[in-house]
């Protein structure tokens, strides 16, 4: 079974109308990073998704991004993970894609669920190809939004079967303007601010134009919440529900 170090690695999220990938990097660089092993983010843009990544900090990457630009776009996710496990790589880096190239997802924590990567998890009726947890995920989470389900849905869905104390982020090409998350057994935070919104697997990683700051905690009972971002028109929604898919907060 595969099994990471719980709060190894940070997450931003941004839904707004200023650069996404600015925000997020500026959230990304927030966070300490003394042993950081690589640093990625994704961008929705031009009806895709754009992707890098890099070894070593926020500023590797920033450094990568100088040399390779990411089109301009409004919503974006980004990941820094610290690893001591062997010399830091490219390849390390996060965000995972499914196979399409078309959702893009980051991990905080530890997955479990599933006993080996070529086993779906119990109940989910789709066979993994062999891979991470996050690419597994990320597959799990195309599979569902093929089918025609919403953001939250397809996040409870594969949620649902999944155990263990871990942060999922991820964005759609074919949903330009949202971000879904969801946490169990660890918390996220939420900012709000004038049409733009902000999420993060801690504190520190949001700025001062985050003015309305909400903790997602877990609910004890061990299930998960599901956060999702949605920009509608010069607005940003913030809607949390439950297991059940039920509102708990807007």
């Amino acid at each position: 079974m595969r099994r990471y170090a719980a709060r190894m690695c940070g997450i931003v999220g941004y839904v707004g109308a200023q650069s996404a990938l600015e925000m997020v990097l500026a959230g990304l660089r927030r966070l300490p990073h003394p042993d950081c092993g690589s640093a990625g983010v994704a961008v929705l843009a031009d009806g895709g998704l754009a992707t890098a990544r890099a070894a070593g900090t926020p500023d590797d990457l920033a450094e990568a991004l100088d040399r390779r630009p990411l089109p301009t776009g409004t919503t974006a996710l980004g990941h820094l993970r610290r690893d001591g496990r062997g010399a830091p790589a490219d390849r390390d880096a996060l965000p995972r894609l499914d196979d399409a190239g078309r959702v893009a997802v980051v991990r905080d924590g530890a997955i479990d669920g599933w006993e080996n990567p070529r086993e779906e998890p119990a109940g989910s009726g789709h066979p993994l190809a062999a891979g991470t947890d996050t690419e597994d995920a990320a597959r799990l989470l195309a599979q569902e939004f093929s089918s025609g389900a919403g953001p939250d849905e397809a996040m409870h869905r594969v949620c649902g079967p999944l155990t263990g104390r871990y942060v999922l982020a991820a964005v759609h090409a074919e949903d330009p303007d949202t971000l879904v998350a969801a946490c169990r057994g660890l918390p996220l935070t939420v900012g709000r601010g004038d049409g733009e919104a902000f999420l993060a697997s801690r504190p520190a990683a949001l700025g001062p134009e985050a003015l309305d700051v909400t903790e997602v905690l877990p609910p004890p009972d061990g299930g998960a919440r599901v956060v999702v971002l949605r920009r509608e028109d010069d607005e940003v929604r913030v809607e949390i529900t439950d297991v059940a898919g039920t509102v708990v907060e807007r």
